[in-house]
């Protein structure tokens, strides 16, 4: 049984049921969520993870369930968490229209109702930065786990002076209790897994946020920008390729790389 969810946890979950009733499940782009130019943290993953075929994987915080369902089209068995059971729901009708099974749970990150010692990889997309005991969703990650399995994650970061005007921003769009990460996350992720590593991404690249405002004129509540990167293309993007490329040599700048949007971060189960 799960624990009786958090006054914070019933505001995440009330917010993610809404988001997920109102978007029309024709409307989410699986491919375009680890192949779209613009899926830079995502394209990385892939170079972690693949193959998939045969693998367990744990998609903590699933979300609208492009990643789980995306994994399942590359022939993992996909387990599906979310807070919100709208959202569990949505997942696992995404993955029947595109002709993949999911299994769903709705559950906390923070007290996981999953088998110990199930999965090969657990795979966190912009979940850790959403809840407030921290310690205890790697506990949960690692409990979850084989030995030797790998946990990858994607959340963002909190000294970009750009993104901090756009959260403010984008009210409408985010939740009130998320709270971007600082580099000490890290150390408390070392104190679960081993080789612990992390790549930083969107620096000069983040010029896209500017250009949706100043340019297109779209206000940061009418759509996720988040999101809407992914609706880009080559074409339309010819200009911003060359910002991606410079990026790759910035993110590995120790002082410049703490002004990144995205850290992707992954570890082993010892």
């Amino acid at each position: 049984m799960n624990a009786p969810k958090t006054e914070i946890q019933s505001r995440e979950s009330d917010f993610h049921d809404a988001w997920a009733s109102g978007t029309d499940i024709n409307s989410i782009d699986v491919v375009a969520a680890f192949e779209s130019p613009t899926a830079v943290e995502n394209r990385f993953i892939l170079s972690l993870l693949l193959p998939l075929r045969g693998k367990r994987v744990l998609d903590v915080g699933a979300g609208l369930g492009e990643s789980s369902v995306y994994f399942a089209l590359q022939g993992a068995f996909v387990t599906c968490t979310d807070l919100s059971a709208e959202m569990v729901r949505t997942a696992i009708a995404l993955g029947e229209r595109h002709g993949v099974k999911l299994e769903g749970v709705v559950s906390a990150a923070e007290n996981l109702n999953v088998q110990a010692e199930t999965y090969d990889i657990a795979y966190v997309a912009n979940t850790i930065h959403h809840v407030g005991d921290k310690a205890a969703l790697f506990g949960q990650l690692e409990r979850a786990l084989k030995p030797g399995g790998l946990f990858v994650s994607i959340d963002p970061l909190r000294y970009n002076p750009i993104i901090e005007v756009y959260r403010r921003m984008a009210t409408a769009v985010r939740s009130e209790d998320e709270s971007p990460l600082s580099f000490s996350v890290l150390q408390l992720a070392r104190g679960f897994f081993t080789d612990v590593h992390h790549r930083e991404f969107w620096l000069s690249s983040l010029v896209l946020f500017l250009k949706y405002y100043l340019i297109d004129r779209v206000h940061p509540n009418e759509d996720r920008y988040w999101k809407r990167i992914l609706h880009e293309t080559e074409k339309s993007l010819w200009w911003w390729l060359p910002l991606r490329a410079v990026d790759e040599r910035l993110g590995r700048i120790p002082l410049l790389r703490r002004m990144a949007w995205n850290m992707v971060m992954w570890g082993r189960k010892p």
